[in-house]
C-alpha cells in the first residue's frame, strides 16, 4: 500500500472527527452528571428551606400566642382601673369605656367557643 499525502491527510481528518466525537460526548456525560449533581443538591436545600420556614412558623405562632396572653392581661388591667375611676365618681367616657371593654370581651369569648 503506498502512502501519500492524501492518505495521512484522511487519517488525519478521520482522527480529527473520532476525538471529537469522543470529545463531544465526554463533555455531554459531564454535563448530565453535573445536573443530576445539581438537582440532588437543590432538594436538599430546598429540604432545608422547608424545615427552617417551618421552624419560623412555629415560633411566630408562638409568639402570636404571647402577645395575645399579654394584650388580654393589658386589657384586664385596663378594665380594672376603668373601675376603680368609676368607683371613685368619675362618670361620662369612663363608663362608656367599660360598656365598650365588656362588650368587646364577651365578643371575644364567644367567637372561641
Amino acid at each position: 500500500m503506498y502512502v501519500d499525502a492524501q492518505t495521512i491527510i484522511l487519517a488525519g481528518s478521520l482522527l480529527a472527527a473520532i476525538t471529537a466525537f469522543v470529545t463531544l460526548a465526554w463533555k455531554l456525560f459531564k454535563w448530565i452528571n453535573h445536573q443530576k449533581e445539581q438537582d440532588v443538591e437543590i432538594k436538599r436545600i430546598d429540604a432545608k428551606v422547608d424545615t427552617e420556614i417551618q421552624k419560623l412558623r412555629d415560633r411566630h405562632e408562638k409568639d402570636q400566642h404571647g402577645i395575645q396572653d399579654e394584650q388580654t392581661l393589658v386589657i384586664y388591667g385596663l378594665l380594672a382601673c376603668l373601675k376603680g375611676l368609676a368607683e371613685q365618681g368619675c362618670d361620662g367616657p369612663v363608663s362608656e369605656a367599660i360598656d365598650k371593654i365588656e362588650k368587646h370581651i364577651n365578643l371575644k369569648a364567644h367567637e372561641h367557643q
